[in-house]
């Protein structure tokens, strides 16, 4: 990427290069605006991540159609949507990969668009994402999609003009979006317009300025920052992984996040910095901690993780790709029976190694890392289910922004999988407990969802700016807690805000068992203090705590 301009020869028709250049239009200001549509988050945690997902969905359908030559504008699309529906992230990266599916499918055999064509598959894209969805909500990215179909069918009964028509879509996107805080009233009290919405306007914006012949410059990288990547056939043998990444507003100096990166055993170590941007090269046995490290620090972007192992094996021919590794030690046979003595058919995803730890001793077979700020895509989903030798899966996804590429990833994959919608890792941990290896997926899935359902969750972090949100007057850089997703208190440190919720839900239900689970910016030292103090304000309840890993949130606690 870099900029886009437009070199349309009419604006009554598209060819298949006319629909590459509005893609990569329509990719590249999403990408510029990433940053603005995180920033549109109801609550004021650090968590915003839509356009980061929007971005990230985009890129992968790009990679499907670039270099390809293809001379049916409808291929082009449909090419561009499978892209984007293997890629999907989060909730709003699935509904923008069912709208371009949609679309597609709309325009699949023409080898040209006009504006009627373009209209029908905006249409289209509307139906199949509000039917991807089981309980749609006014208000969202759903109805600035439904605004787009509308404009277009008017301006299409208008006029040929395909100028036109988007320019008469875009003027209703923008004004609808103008409206969704009337249609929700949690945007209305948070004083923000919907994330996805605004991420759907800027890729519709992207598409409209191209056609116009403007140009869409995307932030570059600063100089400071970029350099050549090295050819895998100028490395000498190398092991583990190379881990790159960018940090968004990252508050630590260079110098404190090399010495943590070096904590955290990486070698290689490169950090630098121009602006608010910092640049992170790494090398490690496991890119999980260095990739969490991160993403505690702000937001993560043009994530590389690269398998060093894999490429010097490949070079010297020692690596067959239809093939696994066979550990130093270990044959096939000892190997299956571990996985079969040990092992469900779970797939779990787990936003921290300590996560990570629970669900693989609680016996699930996969675990993906991903959670708030670092959403699988529904790729990463597909590959682990894949990898679990059953015909049938149950799939956990662990986070309500998760359960949408779950549900895609099931759809597309080949084998029979139970997407149990967990929403946080507890409800995860406690549906793992309630798995029962004597009985078929169906009805572990089914009693999975029922224990789920029984765990109350409480993230404690802190707020990343001023808000008012269910009564609650919370202040920037204050200790937040949630309750089952609802924020309900704020205090002076997160032990103060974990001590209060933990105090309200007493008042409420009964409690036997609550395990602590403490993230990157907690220390165990605090947490076992925590631990304490609930000991001694509720003596008949079980208390323990354990690492999570999880980057932002200080502590992820199950109460049962």
């Amino acid at each position: 990427m870099g900029e886009t301009t437009s070199t349309i020869a009419s604006s009554n028709v598209l060819s298949a290069a006319d629909v590459r250049g509005m893609l990569a239009a329509a990719m590249e200001t999403i990408h510029r605006h990433r940053a603005e549509v995180d920033a549109l988050n109801v609550f004021p945690v650090p968590d915003g991540d839509t356009g980061a997902n929007m971005t990230l969905t985009m890129q992968s359908a790009w990679k499907e159609i670039e270099g390809r030559d293809e001379e049916k504008a409808g291929r082009v699309l449909r090419a561009f949507a499978m892209g984007a529906i293997r890629g999907a992230r989060g909730n709003s990266g699935v509904i923008l990969s069912q709208i371009l599916r949609g679309m597609a499918e709309s325009v699949d055999k023409l080898p040209r668009l006009d504006a009627a064509a373009l209209a029908r598959a905006f249409r289209q894209g509307e139906k199949t994402a509000y039917q991807g969805v089981m309980q749609p909500v006014e208000g969202t990215i759903l109805t600035i999609i439904r605004a787009i179909a509308d404009a277009s069918e008017h301006a299409a009964a208008l006029s040929n003009d395909i100028i036109f028509l988007l320019e008469s879509s875009l003027s209703k996107a923008r004004t609808t979006l103008a409206q969704t805080p009337q249609m929700l009233p949690v945007l209305q009290q948070a004083g923000v317009v919907d994330a996805g919405g605004q991420g759907l306007v800027y890729i519709l914006e992207g598409m409209t300025r191209y056609m116009r012949g403007e140009t869409v410059a995307e932030t570059s990288l600063p100089a400071a920052l970029a350099g050549p990547r090295p050819q895998i056939d100028e490395l000498g043998d190398e092991w583990g992984y190379d881990i790159q990444y960018l940090i968004y507003n990252a508050r630590p100096d260079e110098e404190a996040i090399r010495r943590r990166l070096t904590e955290l055993g990486g070698e290689s170590i490169v950090v630098g910095r121009a602006g608010n941007i910092t640049k992170v090269h790494v090398h490690g046995d496991d890119p999980g901690p260095f990739l969490s490290y991160g993403a505690s620090l702000g937001h993560l972007d043009d994530i590389v993780v690269e398998n060093m192992t894999l490429q010097t094996l490949r070079r010297r021919g020692e690596w067959r790709d239809d093939g696994p590794v066979q550990e130093a030690g270990e044959d096939a046979a000892s190997a299956e029976a571990h996985r079969e003595q040990y092992c469900s058919n779970v797939v779990a995803v787990a936003p921290g190694q300590g996560f990570a730890r629970v669900f693989e001793s609680l016996g699930a077979c996969q675990v993906v890392p991903g959670g708030q700020t670092m959403n699988p895509s529904t790729e990463d989903l597909l590959q682990a289910l894949e990898r679990v030798p059953e015909p049938e899966v149950i799939l956990l996804p662990n986070n309500k922004n998760i359960i949408l590429a779950a549900r895609q990833a099931a759809a597309l994959s080949d084998k029979e999988v139970h997407v149990v919608e967990t929403r946080t890792p507890p409800q995860g941990v406690s549906a793992m407990f309630a798995f029962n290896p004597e009985l078929g997926a169906a009805e572990n899935a089914r009693q999975m969802q029922a224990m789920a359902a029984q765990v109350h969750t409480i993230e404690v972090t802190t707020a990343v700016r001023d808000a008012r949100v269910n009564g609650v007057q919370v202040n920037e850089d204050n200790a937040i807690a949630l309750l089952d997703g609802e924020l309900c208190c704020a205090g002076a440190d997160a032990t103060q805000a974990a001590l209060q919720v933990i105090d309200l839900l007493a008042e409420r239900a009964e409690m036997d068992v609550i395990t602590i689970y403490y993230g990157q910016p907690a220390t165990e030292a605090a947490a076992q203090k925590l631990a304490a103090m609930l000991l001694a304000r509720h003596p008949d309840v079980e208390v323990e705590a354990l690492s999570g890993g999880q980057p932002h949130y200080h502590y992820i606690i199950s109460v049962e």
